[in-house]
């Protein structure tokens, strides 16, 4: 087989393949066997027609036709490694010669786009600021409210609707004459914005036993988007009272006996998260260093798919606006994966099973998934090599983080390495799992092989 590469522009080639005969008679074989395997014809047996017969009654352009369409996409992959393409994107195909005849060759065409050639910047001695660690008495006040939260209550209350207040209702909602949909003694909190637009506006300043109608676009179901009809009527108002913060509450919430001990502890984890924070601000800061100093090309075919399927998603195809806005944000996500992978690559970067494993977990707990459905889903779309692939970025963009200088506001050198949570119990047993997943899936495949 013979290639040639002709580049179109940065992140967009054209390959050209030439198929000796010799090396597509092998498809043309097993294309013959297939179709004798398909028809009848009086006087031979199924599966054992001759293939003059077949060229006779069918064609050989049948047959031709039948054995491309199964060896053009292994050519094509033979031909794109050839010559070291890093495609991406749908490719577009044009046969230009089929052997028609006994020792003609099969030749066809390939436009598709790449991932462009990419100079990295120097790598050694990047400067990145970030912010102090700082822990106000509002964020301590913060997850203090939040552990109340927890162990409040909810008592009723005879006055009328205040944001904030939870409330137990009944909803419907008809278009026109049709009644849509009806729930009685749904649990709603005022102000969280999880229901009806206009729900909020229209409870406030009502009491039990009230009703109120208001107008609203449906979130789902055949009728998605369309204004409906609503009407909401208030069964109860109840309000969350918070327990008091004394040494009582820190005996409940917490193994402590103190609330100083307790407001201790969480002054620790406040902080603690502030260097999280940290963190993850300069890792996004030497993304953007890299990306700033760096020359990346992007193709447009791929952009304009992406962005069009997005607005296609939200039903928003005609918003300019906003087509604007998400176009942005795919180039520059594009961007930041060409880099990555580049710099993957440059740094010779292998991702470890137990990496995976816990991005995998990661992932899964995001989607609010069990991780072993997660990770079987996964492999069963195919998409393990992807996931490795992401590791592999996340893991080269944290290779150069960790040789960058990074002070805080104040000046001080910041050490990346604190504040890194450990793996509990759970992760651990979910990753053992996902061991046994992975294992098993390899076993299929070599039972395959």
């Amino acid at each position: 087989m013979k290639s040639a590469v002709e580049s179109l522009s940065p992140t967009r080639v054209k390959l050209t393949v030439e198929v000796p005969f010799d090396e597509l008679k092998p498809d043309l074989d097993k294309a013959y066997k297939t179709i004798a395997s398909q028809v009848n014809i009086p006087g031979f047996r199924k599966g054992k027609v001759p293939s003059r017969i077949i060229d006779q009654r069918f064609g050989r352009g049948a047959v031709v036709q039948e054995a491309v369409n199964e060896a053009l996409p292994r050519f094509y992959q033979e031909a794109a490694e050839a010559e070291s393409l890093k495609v991406i994107g749908r490719p577009e195909v044009e046969v230009t010669a089929v052997p028609l005849e006994d020792g003609e060759d099969f030749t066809f065409s390939v436009e598709t786009d790449v991932r462009p050639e990419i100079t990295l910047p120097d790598l050694d001695g990047i400067a990145i600021e970030v912010d102090d660690v700082a822990v106000s008495e509002d964020d301590v006040q913060e997850r203090l409210t939040q552990l109340q939260e927890r162990f409040g209550t909810l008592v009723g209350v005879d006055r009328a609707v205040e944001d904030g207040d939870h409330v137990s209702i009944d909803l419907s909602a008809k278009i026109g004459d049709t009644d849509i949909d009806a729930v009685e003694g749904v649990s709603y909190e005022v102000g969280s914005g999880n229901m009806l637009p206009g729900m909020d506006e229209a409870l406030i300043g009502m009491s039990a036993g009230e009703t109120k109608e208001f107008t609203a676009p449906l979130a789902g179901g055949d009728h998605e988007g369309e204004d409906a009809e609503c009407t909401v009527t208030v069964q109860s108002v109840k309000v969350r009272e918070l327990p008091e913060l004394d040494d009582d509450f820190a005996q409940l919430a917490s193994p402590f006996d103190t609330f100083e001990e307790l407001k201790a502890d969480v002054e620790k984890h406040a902080a603690q998260a502030k260097k999280f924070e940290q963190g993850v601000q300069a890792r996004d800061k030497v993304l953007e260093h890299l990306l700033a100093n760096t020359e990346i090309p992007v193709p447009d075919g791929i952009v304009e798919e992406e962005v069009n399927s997005h607005l296609e998603g939200e039903n928003r195809l005609d918003d300019d606006e906003h087509r604007a806005e998400v176009d942005e944000n795919t180039r520059k996500a594009l961007k930041a994966q060409f880099l990555l992978d580049a710099l993957s690559e440059k740094l010779e970067i292998e991702v470890e099973q137990p990496e995976l494993i816990e991005y995998l977990i990661m992932s899964a707990q995001q989607y609010g998934m069990d991780p072993n459905q997660f990770a079987q889903a996964i492999d069963s779309q195919g998409q393990i090599g992807s996931m490795v692939a992401e590791v592999a970025r996340r893991k080269a963009l944290a290779s150069v983080l960790e040789n960058a200088v990074v002070k805080d506001a104040s000046g001080n050198v910041v050490d990346l390495n604190e504040a890194v949570p450990g793996q509990d119990d759970e992760v651990a047993d979910d990753a053992a799992d996902v061991v046994e997943i992975a294992e098993a899936s390899d076993e299929a495949e070599d039972a395959k092989a």
